[in-house]
């Protein structure tokens, strides 16, 4: 009974945060010059979010092995990934991206050098891309005016 409990468990979490997920989605308003709308991103990633978390509740692990270290990791990239947001706007887009992606990158095993050049091209190329690209203004460097 027992047999891929956690996976099960994490599936239904993730299951319920899909459907809030796209819920929330369902309450943006669409503009009238916008054909796609801003609810077409969270839909997008709602709707396979909701397929695997269906898999992992309907065929999951049947013995799952759970090293000590990988809590630990778990944690860490949770800690990076909520800390994130609170450093853009303290350290500019770029170099906050770069330090949460080396961090992630390295989380994930990758040497401390591969991962800080994924972390360098990661920052600079999406700010490029969000900023120059789309027009959509982020930070470069830290506001040392006030």
């Amino acid at each position: 009974m027992t047999r891929g409990l956690s996976d099960r468990i994490a599936g239904a979490i993730l299951l319920v945060l899909a459907i809030a997920y796209g819920l929330a989605a369902s309450n943006f308003q669409v503009n009238f010059g916008d054909p796609v709308g801003p609810a077409a991103f969270p839909r997008l990633i709602a709707v396979p979010m909701a397929v695997f978390a269906l898999a992992l509740v309907v065929r999951p692990d049947a013995n799952p092995v759970w090293r000590a270290s990988a809590g630990m990791r778990q944690i860490l990239t949770v800690a990076v990934l909520f800390a994130y947001p609170f450093v853009i706007e303290a350290f500019g887009f770029p170099l906050s991206t770069a330090i949460g992606a080396a961090l992630l990158a390295r989380l994930l095993g990758a040497p401390w050098g591969a991962a800080a050049i994924t972390g360098l091209a990661l920052g600079f190329g999406l700010f490029v891309v969000f900023d120059t690209l789309l027009g959509l203004p982020l930070p470069f460097a830290p506001d040392f005016s006030g």
